[in-house]
């Protein structure tokens, strides 16, 4: 254990939120989580991360040591577009998992990036460390892994707070009612589907912004900006519309000589948790779709 000892100098504020501004190296839910686990005690008592702390109490936080990760580290050939003391940014491929789960313990992107950044270990969740965000395994392009505590808070806080700005490019069945729409509808697990996201009353709220880039007689060639991060939230509402991204089996969107569905993760900004510079990182569209696109010309 690694014991960290602070006196409040200003209080009449909640704890959590204290020790979030105290230990900048954490985010908030790593915090929550050490106050949750009776590792922050206020005058000797464990505490709750609601409880108000004032003035002059002592608090106590012990850092347990990091659990070493089941994961383990593999080689792989990864396209890698920026990388620094910070953070690292791959050129995602379609068909790799960001990190293990079901039916995907190993072979992930979280895999391949461990190979590359050893110290990137302990960073963030157990099972995926370094992750901020996340693509489908079937969408390519830009992804952003946090190679330290610090910069994984700062891009979490980025993400929560809506300043990372996302942009995709996407290939739809049939022809928008709209060249430019904003979709606002929550987004929750589909009741009738596990596998599936549905918009439902109860859902996460959810917007995504979109433009026809390129009309076709079949297709439309969206760019579109998802302003929340949902689970397959693009997916989910451009079906809601009735124009699935092509290709995509889950929510109808089959199309015979596509193999996957075709939405990329075209790029990202982001502003850099050490010197405050606004960044941006492009991807290519992937060839698999870059072909396909040509073929309906």
């Amino acid at each position: 254990m690694n014991e960290l000892n602070f006196v409040v100098e200003k209080g009449d504020v909640r704890l959590d939120q204290m020790l979030t501004f105290m230990m900048p190296r954490y985010s908030r839910s790593k915090v929550r989580d050490l106050i949750g686990k009776g590792l922050v005690t206020i005058d000797g008592k464990i505490g709750k991360p609601s409880l108000k702390v004032f003035s002059g109490q002592q608090i106590i936080v012990d850092i347990p040591r990091p659990i070493e990760t089941s994961i383990k580290p593999q080689k792989m050939d990864l396209s890698v577009i920026f990388e620094d003391g910070s953070f690292i940014v791959i050129d995602k491929p379609s068909g790799l998992s960001v990190h293990p789960g079901p039916g995907h313990i190993d072979g992930t992107l979280v895999n391949a990036v461990m190979a590359i950044c050893p110290g990137i270990e302990g960073v963030g969740e157990e099972n995926r460390p370094g992750i901020v965000h996340r693509l489908d395994m079937d969408t390519s392009g830009v992804i952003v892994v946090a190679k330290n505590e610090q910069c994984h808070r700062s891009l979490s806080d980025q993400f929560k707070n809506r300043t990372v700005i996302k942009r995709y490019l996407a290939l739809v069945k049939g022809n928008m009612d709209e060249q430019r729409a904003i979709v606002e509808a929550p987004i929750g697990r589909d009741p009738h589907d596990r596998k599936k996201m549905a918009i439902v009353n109860n859902g996460r709220e959810s917007s995504t912004e979109y433009r026809v880039a390129e009309r076709y007689s079949l297709f439309d060639y969206l760019s579109i900006r998802p302003k929340t991060g949902r689970t397959h939230q693009i997916r989910v509402h451009l079906y809601s519309l009735g124009h699935p991204v092509a290709g995509d089996n889950l929510y109808g969107g089959r199309i015979n000589g596509l193999e996957r569905q075709f939405l990329h993760a075209e790029s990202i900004s982001l502003t850099h948790p050490v010197d405050n510079t606004l960044m941006e990182f492009k991807s290519p569209l992937a060839e698999d779709l870059l072909k396909f696109k040509d073929s309906l010309s």
